[in-house]
C-alpha cells in the first residue's frame, strides 16, 4: 500500500457527483489505513468552491499550515493522507473561501463528535463492533411486514429515564432498562427520535449537524452498536427517527459549508425553511443525494438499524413557497423514489415509513408502479380526527360521527401506520389522558377506549412514551417521565391495560395479519350516531381467526344490547376495558354468548351482550380443538386472556 492507492479512483469521484456513490462514506471523512508497521489516516472532504483547504486538530495544535489537503479534481474533492494514527483525535477543516474568509467546519461524514457544546470532528474507526444478533437478522429476511404485528415505542433518550443527578443514561444503562421495559409491554420496536448530531438539546435531534455521528450525548457509536445488538438479541427491532430533507444553520455544520450553498439550495425562497429556521438539502444535486443515501446505507450496514421514520416528508414533496398553494418539487419527488428503491434494493427488509401529512398519491406504492416506495406512511388524518373526536364532549359526539368513519373509507388506500406521537403531546397540546374529557374515572376509561381502538383499526401501531403510566402532563423534553405514578392505583390499572393489550394484539392475528388490504375489515354498525357506538368485525386469513370489536364513545352503559353477528354458535368476550383490573367498573360478559337466529345489522344472526359506559371490548365465536389426540377427549379453548393473566401481567 502507498500513500498514492488512497487517493480516490476515477470512478469513486464520477460515481459521487452522479448521485450514485451510495458508499461514500468509505471514500470521505477520516479512514484509519494499516500496512505492516505503516499506519496512515486518510481525510476527504467536498468544497468545491473553497480556495484552500487546511487540517487542524489537537495533533497539529489547530494550526492548518503544512496541512493542506490536495483538489483532486474540478469539482472540489479535496484530500490528504497523514503518515501516522491519530485515532481518537479532534479536527475540524479551515477552509478559505473565495473571498479569504476563513470557516471552522466539522467532517460531514465524520463517524464521532464532541459532546455539546464542543464541536469538533473526532476521528473514529467503525470496523471492530463483534455483533450477536445474527438469528435476529436470518428471521428479519423470513418476515412479511405487511402481515405481521408491530407495536413500536417511541422514546427520546434524553428524557425516558435519568439518574439520580439528572444526568443522562448511557446507551449502555438504556439497553439495560429500556429493552425489559419494552419487552414487559409487549412493545415489537423501538424507535427514537433522531440521534444524529446536533448542537441543541431542544430542538430533539431534529436540526442535525453531524448525520453519520452518532450523538455523543449517550456514549461512543460502539456503546450504540451494543444497544441495537442487545436490542435483536432479545427481538426487539429498532427504528432511527431520520431527517433527510434539512439541515441545521449552526456554523460549523454544513450550511455554507465552502462560503457557499453547496449542501442547499441555491435560491433563497427553496433554501430557507422558515417553519424550523433550517436550510432545505438540494435533493436534485447529484452529490447531496449521494450522501443522503449513503447516509442510509450507513445506518443499515454500521448499525444493523431496521427501519427509518422519515421526517416531514411533505417538506421534502413541495415547495416551502405556499403563496401560490402547493408546488410539486419534482427533485425532492424523484429523490424520494431513488432513495427507496436503492435502499430497498440494499435490504429487501429495511422498512422505510414516511411521515406525510398530505393526500399525495401512491406514497407506498412501488416504484415501478410509479409511487414513492415506502413501506408505510403515516395516517396523520386518523390520528387528528380521533384526537379531535375524543377531545368532543361525549354528549357531543353525534355531531362528529363521521370523524371515526371517515378513515375507513381510505384505509386500504396506502400501507398505514397509526401514530400517537410526541408532536401530539407538547407544545400545549396535552398529554393523551389529559385529552380525555370529564371527571377522572372518566379520563382513564376513555384512553383505555381510545386505545383498544387504535388496536382493533387496521394499520400498525406507534405511541410516545409515558402513555402507557398515564402521564397527565404533557412531555418534558428536560425531564424524565413521571415514574412516580405508578404509585396510584388508576395508573397503575392503565399500566395493567395495556401489557394486555398488546398481548391479545400480538396474539390475534385478525388484528393485524390483513391491515392493509379490505378483506380484513367489515362494519357491523356504523351508523349508531346517536349512542355513539360502533362494531365491526377484523379478519384473518383463516375464518376461524375473526373478531367482534365493540366501542361505545359515551359514558352510559347497556346492560343488555343488539349487535349483528356473521355465525351462529357460541362467542365469548376475550377482552373488555371495563375489567376491575384496568381501573373499570366490571361490567363484563363472563358467560359465553349464545347467538339467535335473527339476522340484524346486515348479519345473519345476532348476539346480546352488555356493553359498559366508554368499553371496548373484543368477542369471538368459541374456538374448540383437541388438546389430546388419539384419546377422543376434547377441550374447548376461547382464547379469553384469563384474570390470572391480567393479575400477572
Amino acid at each position: 500500500m502507498t500513500v498514492n492507492t488512497l487517493f480516490p479512483t476515477d470512478y469513486q469521484l464520477h460515481l459521487f457527483h452522479e448521485g450514485s456513490f451510495f458508499q461514500s462514506h468509505q471514500l470521505f471523512g477520516a479512514h484509519i489505513f494499516k500496512n505492516s508497521d505503516k499506519v496512515y489516516t486518510r481525510f476527504c472532504v467536498w468544497a468545491p468552491n473553497a480556495a484552500k483547504v487546511r487540517l487542524a486538530g489537537n495533533f497539529n495544535n489547530w494550526n492548518g499550515e503544512g496541512y493542506e489537503l490536495q483538489k483532486v479534481n474540478d469539482e472540489g474533492v479535496w484530500v490528504i493522507v497523514l503518515n501516522q494514527d491519530v485515532e481518537g483525535c479532534i479536527y475540524k477543516y479551515e477552509i478559505i473561501t473565495s473571498s479569504g474568509e476563513k470557516l471552522l467546519k466539522a467532517d460531514p461524514f465524520a463517524f464521532y463528535s464532541e459532546l455539546r457544546p464542543q464541536t469538533a470532528s473526532i476521528v473514529y474507526p467503525l470496523n471492530s463492533f463483534d455483533w450477536q444478533d445474527e438469528q435476529w437478522m436470518n428471521r428479519r429476511e423470513k418476515k412479511n411486514v405487511l402481515s405481521e404485528p408491530a407495536i413500536i415505542y417511541e422514546v427520546h433518550a434524553g428524557s425516558w429515564k435519568k439518574k439520580e443527578d439528572d444526568s443522562y443514561l448511557t446507551y449502555r444503562e438504556l439497553a439495560d432498562e429500556l429493552i425489559p421495559y419494552v419487552i414487559e409491554h409487549g412493545f415489537t420496536h423501538i424507535e427514537l427520535l433522531p440521534i444524529i448530531e446536533h448542537p441543541l438539546d431542544a430542538s430533539w435531534g431534529y436540526q442535525g449537524t453531524g448525520y453519520f455521528s452518532v450523538t455523543s450525548r449517550y456514549g461512543t457509536p460502539d456503546d450504540f452498536r451494543y444497544f441495537v445488538d442487545q436490542c435483536h438479541q432479545q427481538g426487539i427491532g429498532v427504528i432511527l427517527d431520520w431527517v433527510p430533507g434539512h439541515f441545521c444553520k449552526d456554523a460549523h455544520g454544513l450550511y455554507r459549508f465552502d462560503g457557499t450553498h453547496i449542501y442547499s439550495y441555491s435560491t433563497e425562497s427553496d433554501r430557507e425553511n422558515a417553519v424550523w429556521g433550517t436550510a432545505n438539502f438540494d435533493l436534485g444535486k447529484g452529490e447531496v443525494q449521494s450522501f443522503l443515501i449513503s447516509n442510509a446505507f450507513f445506518w443499515i450496514d454500521y448499525f444493523h438499524i431496521d427501519g427509518f421514520r422519515m421526517d416531514a416528508v411533505a417538506n421534502i414533496i413541495y415547495w416551502p413557497d405556499t403563496t401560490n398553494g402547493k408546488r410539486e418539487n419534482p427533485f425532492g419527488i424523484n429523490f424520494l423514489k431513488k432513495l427507496n428503491k436503492e435502499v430497498h434494493e440494499f435490504d429487501p427488509h429495511f422498512l422505510m415509513i414516511g411521515e406525510d401529512s398530505t393526500d399525495y398519491p401512491q406514497v407506498t406504492a412501488p416504484v415501478h408502479y410509479g409511487g414513492l416506495g415506502f413501506d408505510y406512511k403515516w395516517n396523520m388524518g386518523w390520528m387528528n380526527d380521533m384526537l379531535e373526536y375524543m377531545e368532543t364532549p361525549p354528549y357531543s359526539r353525534s355531531q362528529v360521527h363521521s370523524k371515526v368513519t371517515f378513515s375507513l373509507l381510505y384505509a386500504f388506500f396506502e400501507n398505514f401506520m397509526l401514530p400517537f406521537s410526541h408532536d401530539e403531546v407538547v407544545h400545549g397540546k396535552k398529554s393523551l389522558l389529559d385529552k380525555m374529557p370529564g371527571e377522572y374515572w372518566e379520563k382513564f376509561a376513555q384512553l383505555r377506549l381510545l386505545l383498544g381502538y387504535m388496536f382493533a383499526h387496521p394499520g400498525k401501531k406507534l405511541l410516545f412514551m409515558g402513555f402507557e403510566i398515564g402521564q397527565f402532563a404533557e412531555w418534558k423534553d428536560k425531564e424524565q417521565l413521571d415514574w412516580n405514578l405508578l404509585e396510584y392505583d388508576m395508573h397503575r390499572n392503565l399500566n395493567t391495560y395495556v401489557k394486555v393489550l398488546t398481548k391479545i394484539y400480538k396474539r390475534s392475528k385478525a388484528l393485524y395479519e390483513l391491515d392493509h388490504i379490505r378483506d380484513g375489515f367489515e362494519w357491523i354498525d356504523v351508523n349508531n350516531s346517536s349512542q355513539s357506538i360502533f362494531s365491526f368485525i377484523r379478519k384473518g386469513k383463516k375464518e376461524e381467526d375473526t373478531l367482534m370489536i365493540v366501542c361505545n364513545f359515551t359514558g352510559v352503559g347497556y346492560p343488555v344490547y343488539k349487535i349483528g353477528a356473521p355465525k351462529a354458535g357460541e362467542y365469548r368476550e376475550i377482552f373488555n376495558s371495563d375489567y376491575q383490573e384496568f381501573g373499570g367498573t366490571e361490567m363484563v360478559n363472563k358467560k359465553t354468548i349464545v347467538a339467535a337466529e335473527e339476522p340484524y345489522h346486515g348479519q345473519p344472526y345476532s348476539i346480546e351482550i352488555a356493553i359498559p359506559p366508554f368499553g371496548f371490548q373484543i368477542i369471538r365465536p368459541v374456538k374448540k380443538r383437541k388438546e389430546r389426540k388419539g384419546n377422543g377427549k376434547e377441550k374447548v379453548r376461547s382464547h379469553v386472556v384469563s384474570r390470572r393473566e391480567r393479575k400477572q401481567t
